[in-house]
């Protein structure tokens, strides 16, 4: 698999000297679903922003599909598209003819078939005639979709896409954006929703006052950073953790009813077993026994307080 997105060095620093974007190195595979995770002025935004020729980098460059974003800026344009955060679409107009619009735009020539096949794929066809304020969020947000598939990018970048829907609709976006790779499309999406990254991405990138901190296999990271904990549920509820367990950095929980023992899921011994015994022996008894995986966003919330706190 080919980068279809090379970035090297992209920077940007407005004239008051604040930098939204650090300098900057990112190849983002053909196929692939990247997810960007990062507070609010992380620099998300901006990363997209300049890639898809709204903001002028101040220095770097950036090839989409081979097309450099600033001397062929009309080619790379062409392979992209785009669904903003906010939703800004013509109330009166109507879907077929804001679909048909946004095509234009880009010098292509009218195709009803495909432009009914995006419509159909984003359950919107039974609204093609119905006007942009008759459509629910949801469904604006669908045609936001549609428009920035309307000429057959190749990349398409969503920002925030699921910002203020309900769950159900969540997950009925999540679908789409299967679909959507399943074709072929290589997508990038900034989210505050750490479980959208979870569900559906391939790669997680973190980005924290402008810096990208890491970019990395979900699932590598998750294996990588994420931590277990063994939860031991007690019969009867402990004041303290007992001197002879204090070698485990045990921590009591639930009001004394819990031992919590954190261990690294990649080190050659984890220690429960001893540990167990050593429970025992300590004249603690047990009433039950679980374990529990730390999640992409506690991962994600190390990350930015311990890198981003210290930059």
């Amino acid at each position: 698999m080919s980068a279809i997105v090379e970035i090297s060095g992209l920077t940007k620093t407005y004239d008051d000297g604040f930098t939204a974007l650090q300098p900057l190195d990112l190849a983002i595979e053909e196929g692939e679903i990247l997810a960007l995770l990062g507070p609010n002025g992380a620099g998300k935004t901006t990363l997209i922003s300049m890639l898809c020729g709204l903001i002028t980098p101040t220095g770097g460059q950036a090839r989409v599909a081979g097309h450099d974003i600033i001397s062929s800026f009309r080619a790379a344009r062409q392979q992209i598209g785009l669904v903003p955060q906010e939703i800004h679409l013509e109330p009166f107009q109507r879907v077929w003819d804001s679909l048909r619009f946004t095509r234009g735009l880009f010098g292509l020539p009218r195709d009803d078939a495909a432009l009914e096949k995006i419509l159909r794929k984003l359950s919107l066809w039974d609204k093609r005639r119905a006007q942009i304020n008759e459509l629910s969020g949801g469904m604006k947000r669908r045609l936001l979709i549609a428009k920035a598939l309307s000429h057959d990018p190749r990349v398409l970048f969503l920002d925030e896409p699921t910002a203020g829907v309900d769950v159900e609709l969540r997950r009925d976006m999540w679908q789409i954006v299967a679909d959507l790779k399943a074709g072929g499309v290589t997508i990038i999406l900034t989210t505050h929703y750490i479980e959208e990254a979870e569900a559906i991405a391939d790669r997680v990138g973190v980005i924290n006052k402008g810096r990208l901190l890491l970019v990395e296999q979900k699932t590598a990271l998750m294996t990588r950073m994420g931590r277990k904990e063994l939860r031991i549920a007690l019969r009867s509820p402990a004041s303290a953790v007992p001197g002879e367990l204090a070698g485990y950095k045990l921590k009591l929980a639930d009001g004394g009813s819990t031992l919590v023992y954190a261990y690294d899921t990649a080190a050659q011994s984890t220690g429960i077993t001893r540990l167990l015994q050593r429970v025992a022996e300590s004249g603690l008894q047990l009433a039950d026994i679980e374990t529990r995986q730390s999640s992409l966003e506690e991962i994600f919330v190390d990350l930015v307080t311990d890198k981003g706190d210290s930059a």
